[in-house]
This record gives C-alpha cells, sequence and structure tokens, in this order.
C-alpha cells in the first residue's frame, strides 16, 4: 500500500468495526484491519436479536433495571444509563441505514428474552439478526470511497509511546510479510474470545486477539473471570455447537431433561426466562442429575408457522440433521457465547493509552457486570461507537475519572519445572472447559494456571496466523485463569464450588495491566 498513515484505524470487521468505520468516515480517512474476510465475525451469529426500550410501556428505566439486575453488583451504573437512554436512536440509525428489522402490523417486531421484564428484543429475518445487520453494514462499506479494507492481515502489535498509541504492525497472511500502519487512533473491534474452549457458539476467528494485544501494549484488562456459558447450544454427535437462541423461550420452549421432566422451576421461580447463568447452572446440575450429556427444548406444544417463521434458520438447520422441530426436542447443551471482561474502556471507549479505544465484544464498558443481559451485545457497540467517534472529533467533553475500588495484579511467576505436556490448540481448548468452565473449584484452577504457565514460557516467535492466534489464546486463557482464582466467591457467569455464594466485600473488579 502506498498510503500508511490513516485518521482512524479500526482493527476487526464485525458490527463494532463496520459500524465505527461508517461513522468514522465523515471525520477522516479510515483503515479496516481484518484477520479473515470482511465478513467473517461473530456478529452474524447472533440470533435472538438486539434489545432497546422502545415498545408500548417499556422505558429506559425499565431496561435499566433489568440490566442492573442481571449484571450481579458490578454494571457499572453510568454506562448503563447511556446504554439504555440512547438505544432508541441507533436503532433509527441502523433503520436509516436499511437494516430490515422484522415487522407486525405495520410496528417493528419486539419479543422477550430471559431476564426481560417486557419485550424489547428486535430481530431480522426471524432469527437472522446478526447476519442481516452486517450484510447491511458491509455493503454501507464496500460502497463508501473514504475506507479502505486489508483482508486477511492480523494485527500483531500496538504500537505506544508515552503511553499514546502510534499505530500498528500487523502480518499479512497472503505474503507472510509484517507491515506497519500509522494512526493517531486505534479502535479495536475483534470480537471475543469464546475459542478458548472445547464447546462454543463462537467461529473459528474468536481467539481473544484484541484482549492480547491491548494487554502487551499496557492497557488494563478487567472482569476476565466473567465467561458467560449460553445454556442452549444444540449437541449432536458430531457437530460443532450450534446456538439455539435466548428467543427460542422466550416464546415458550420449555426444557426437559433425558426422562421428559421439565427442570428448570426446580431451581429458579423464573424457571426457562431466568439469567443465562442461572439457567446454564441448572442444566449442568441437571445433566449430572441424569448422568446425560444433554437436555431438551421443547418446542413442540407451539403452533408450528411460529416456529418456521420466527426461527427459520434453527429450524432449516436442525431439519438438514434429521430433526423436525416441530415434532421432536432439540438436544442442548451448555457451550462458552460470550466475553463479559475485555480491554477496560470509559464512557467514550477510551483506554488508558492515549489514542487507544475499543468497542464491541472485546471491551469492558462496564455494560454487563459479571453476566450480560440477552441482546445488549449489539446494542452495546451501537451506543459505545457512536460515543468513541464523537469523542475523537471533540464533540463530548473530556471524562472526569472516578475512584474505583479494585484489584489491580499481574500475571504469575510459576515454578513450572516438570510440567511436560505439548500444546496444541485441541489441549488448550480442553483445559479451558474442564478447569474454568461453568462450574469451578480451586483445585482446577490452580492445575489450569500451572499448565497455562508452562505453555506460557516455551511459546516462539509465530510465523503464521494460527500461531499467533494460538499464542494470543494462551496468554488470554491465563487472564482468565488468573481472575477466576483471585475471586473467590460465586457471582454471575463465575462460579466456584469452595466459595458457592456471593460475598458483599467483591462488588469489585480485577484489573490486570502488563507494567513491563
Amino acid at each position: 500500500m502506498a498510503n500508511r498513515k490513516f485518521d482512524f484505524i479500526i482493527i476487526g470487521s464485525g458490527i463494532a468495526g463496520l459500524y465505527t468505520a461508517l461513522l468514522a468516515k465523515e471525520a477522516g480517512s479510515v483503515l479496516i484491519v481484518t484477520k479473515g474476510s470482511l465478513d467473517e465475525c461473530n456478529t452474524k451469529y447472533a440470533q435472538g436479536g438486539i434489545a432497546a426500550p422502545i415498545g408500548h410501556g417499556d422505558s429506559a428505566e425499565l431496561h435499566y433495571q433489568d440490566t442492573m439486575a442481571a449484571g450481579a453488583g458490578l454494571c457499572d451504573p453510568e454506562a448503563v444509563r447511556i446504554l439504555t437512554e440512547e438505544a432508541g436512536d441507533r436503532i433509527a440509525d441502523l433503520i436509516d441505514l436499511g437494516v430490515p428489522f422484522d415487522t407486525q402490523f405495520g410496528t417493528v417486531a419486539l419479543t422477550r428474552e430471559a431476564a426481560h421484564t417486557v419485550p424489547r428484543i428486535l430481530h431480522a429475518g426471524g432469527d437472522a439478526t446478526g447476519e442481516r445487520i452486517e450484510v447491511t453494514l458491509s455493503r454501507a462499506v464496500h460502497e463508501s470511497r473514504n475506507i479502505t479494507i486489508m483482508e486477511h492481515c492480523l494485527a500483531t502489535e500496538i504500537m505506544v509511546q508515552d503511553n499514546v498509541a502510534k499505530g500498528i504492525v500487523a502480518f499479512d497472511s497472503q505474503t507472510g510479510s509484517l507491515i506497519e500502519f500509522i494512526s493517531p487512533s486505534i479502535i479495536l473491534a475483534t470480537g471475543g474470545a469464546g475459542r478458548l474452549f472445547k464447546l462454543t457458539t463462537n467461529p473459528e476467528i474468536a481467539t481473544g486477539d484484541g484482549i492480547a494485544l491491548a494487554y502487551k501494549a499496557g492497557a488494563e484488562i478487567v472482569d476476565m473471570e466473567f465467561i458467560q456459558f449460553h445454556p442452549t447450544a444444540v449437541r449432536f454427535p458430531g457437530i460443532p455447537p450450534f446456538l439455539i437462541s435466548e428467543a427460542v423461550r422466550g416464546e415458550g420452549g420449555l426444557l426437559r431433561d433425558v426422562e421428559g421432566h421439565r427442570f428448570m422451576p426446580d431451581y429458579t421461580p423464573d424457571a426457562e426466562l431466568a439469567p443465562r447463568d442461572i439457567v446454564a447452572r441448572g442444566t449442568v446440575a441437571q445433566m449430572k442429575k441424569t448422568g446425560s450429556d444433554r437436555v431438551f427444548i421443547d418446542v413442540t406444544h407451539l403452533v408450528r408457522k411460529t416456529i418456521t417463521t420466527r426461527f427459520p434458520t434453527i429450524y432449516r438447520f436442525c431439519q438438514d440433521h434429521g430433526l423436525d422441530i416441530t415434532k421432536g426436542l432439540i438436544p442442548v447443551a451448555p457451550a462458552a457465547h460470550y466475553t463479559m471482561g475485555g480491554v477496560r474502556t470509559n464512557a467514550y471507549g477510551e483506554t488508558n493509552i492515549a489514542g487507544l479505544f475499543a468497542c464491541g465484544e472485546v471491551a469492558c464498558t462496564g455494560v454487563h457486570g459479571a453476566n450480560r443481559l440477552a441482546s445488549n451485545s449489539l446494542m452495546e457497540v451501537l451506543v459505545f461507537s457512536k460515543r468513541i467517534i464523537e469523542r475523537s472529533k471533540g464533540n463530548m467533553k473530556s471524562p472526569g475519572s472516578t475512584p474505583k475500588d479494585d484489584i489491580y495484579s499481574k500475571l504469575k511467576k510459576h515454578n513450572t519445572t516438570g510440567i511436560d505436556i505439548p500444546l496444541r490448540l485441541s489441549r488448550l481448548q480442553s483445559l479451558l472447559w474442564d478447569d474454568a468452565g461453568v462450574v469451578r473449584s480451586k483445585e482446577k484452577l490452580d492445575e489450569a494456571s500451572l499448565t497455562l504457565a508452562s505453555w506460557y514460557e516455551t511459546l516462539g516467535t509465530p510465523t503464521d496466523r494460527p500461531y499467533y492466534e494460538l499464542c494470543n489464546m494462551v496468554l488470554v486463557g491465563r487472564l482468565l485463569i488468573e481472575a477466576a482464582l483471585i475471586r473467590e466467591e460465586s457471582r454471575g457467569a463465575h462460579f466456584r464450588t469452595d466459595f458457592p455464594e456471593p460475598s458483599h466485600e467483591w462488588e469489585k473488579h480485577i484489573v490486570f495491566r502488563n507494567k513491563d
């Protein structure tokens, strides 16, 4: 490329990267760097929809209360207020861009999902919301003259001088060469780290690259112990987990065990509509009780037309694998789904490094706390991406700093003598699933901590994309495990058998920063 200087560099091409690029192009030149193709992202797998308090009887205050309750005491009230109060305007932006939300009787159709007190979930194409948004934004980006796209280009370093981001180094997978790009505004939009786990609803690209990049550059990483495990991913032999949307339970789907018993009322009065962490743990407990590796979602009592029109993607997927869900039960089990923690930002998407921003799943804005409320993720992207660009243009005042009662830590140094377990991706994923999954304990976390530390010490210099990703996953895995060891309580998505109850003393955040 002749020009390697841009006003904005955006790393990632999901809804966070694309939407931010469309906003940024009005303020200057934009480069999107993405390690795969432009449409390779988590966004298009988002089935349920996007939450906004725009329906009759709903309000920003109700949405705020639901979000705070789901977050189990760790949400940032300011961030949640921003999300719920600006949500309506961001929906209008998507409609202006051409996102075809489903309608009913001439108005946008709304459905309910778990832990929402009222229907407030907009959807498109039934259960293809993420895909419809991604396609709409991708088309707009391709039509823009002020956005340059670098595909198959993996960011490997954020260049920082005197705590100011100056640019990035990227690995071009097609040529095998490293390229430098310069910009005063670097925006991380790389998504989460679900591929750390053996069972996940995330695509292969979700390897935590942005978190690793930011940590190595000196940015603060927070809340890494909070990984959301979706309670209902398809469990077919030989088939990777496939998400069965929260909205299926919102429309009346029931969870049954292998004996046909509807079990969630045994665990919580909210039954199938409890927050995801509660449903996931209830599911795991029932699987253990019945000696099975799965439970089932039952929608056979719903009207056939409702199932086929509201959930066409799920219906077709199951049909392709020999199951008619209008007549038979869907086998499901929990799978890693969403990274609540990540690169710490303020209400303007700023990190502790000047010129470095983060948005979407890679960021930790404080909206989700210890357990994300269903369908808040896409809205978080829209709201805080907008604020990043407005802040970079000088349209928003400098935020004040609020003292936080947090625990600052750094990765431990272990004596790993005698540990000789060869590093392989499958071993890493099994380790995280077995030792840091839905249910955790100090014994298992300690074992994982030692193994990951030994792997970290043996990492060599990457020469291809898979090894860059593996190195990032080892680092992010260490951050997750160490945070889970430090938090000696159970809260939201983090559950420890040796500390099974929440503690008021732990209403604080665990923050890692690479002092080196």
